[in-house]
């Protein structure tokens, strides 16, 4: 296989996201730095560039997640694969704080998935913000009942 993904499989990852972060539910419209395709399992890990092993990111969060797959729960102690948006449910890892401006991890995997990307960087929480502000944000707020039926 190659090592590039393909212009056709970048725009079906891309329009299977709906323009948001698979990771941090940020807004690819209102993002100040460009979106990728993240291989979940990374390429040097044997990962493949399929439709099942990609997912639409951010770049904050696809530079934290880099080369990860897993991380020491803080609770548990215990090493637990991060979040994986093609086998997991992000409603099942993820709940949103009081006012939508931070991403809370209710399993293990979703709390070693906001450490290790740092889902709660000071300018994604700042961007949340605004656009909760506007009506924008959380993702639901603009029609999208759960990308994860996506």
């Amino acid at each position: 296989m190659s090592d590039r993904v393909t212009e056709s499989i970048r725009r079906a990852v891309a329009a299977r996201s709906c323009g948001y972060c698979e990771y941090c539910r940020c807004s690819e419209k209102f993002a100040t730095q460009s979106f990728t395709v993240e291989h979940i399992k990374p390429r040097k890990a044997g990962g493949e560039n399929g439709l099942e092993n990609l997912a639409w990111s951010c770049f904050g969060c696809n530079a934290h997640k880099h080369t990860k797959t897993e991380a020491i729960d803080s609770e548990t102690q215990e090493k637990i694969a991060l979040f994986n948006p093609r086998q997991q449910a992000w409603s099942d890892n993820f709940n949103w704080n009081n006012d939508f401006t931070q991403v809370i991890g209710k399993t293990p995997s979703g709390r070693v998935t906001v450490e290790s990307l740092r889902l709660n960087r000071v300018g994604v929480v700042n961007l949340r913000r605004l656009l909760f502000a506007a009506n924008l944000h959380p993702p639901e707020k603009v029609g999208l009942s759960d990308l994860d039926s996506i």
